[in-house]
């Protein structure tokens, strides 16, 4: 009855990282065309690092973890 269970249990693990990955690269693709040129690609890793960077210094002041 439980001959498989543990071969089923393991197997969620690479499913959830496969759906995750399908997912992330689906939503990234659209981007792809706008990294061939020099130009575009400045402004999409400029706006990349700015959100990041935004993000960082929020959650930072949001839990009072560097005096701003």
């Amino acid at each position: 009855m439980f001959d498989g269970f543990w071969d089923n249990v393991f197997r969620y693990p690479r499913y959830l990282i496969t759906i995750v990955l399908g997912l992330l690269l689906n939503a990234l693709e659209p981007f792809f065309p706008l990294l061939k040129r020099p130009v575009t690609l400045v402004a999409v890793l400029g706006l990349f690092v700015g959100g990041l960077a935004l993000l960082t210094f929020t959650l930072r002041a949001m839990l009072g973890l560097s005096t701003i």
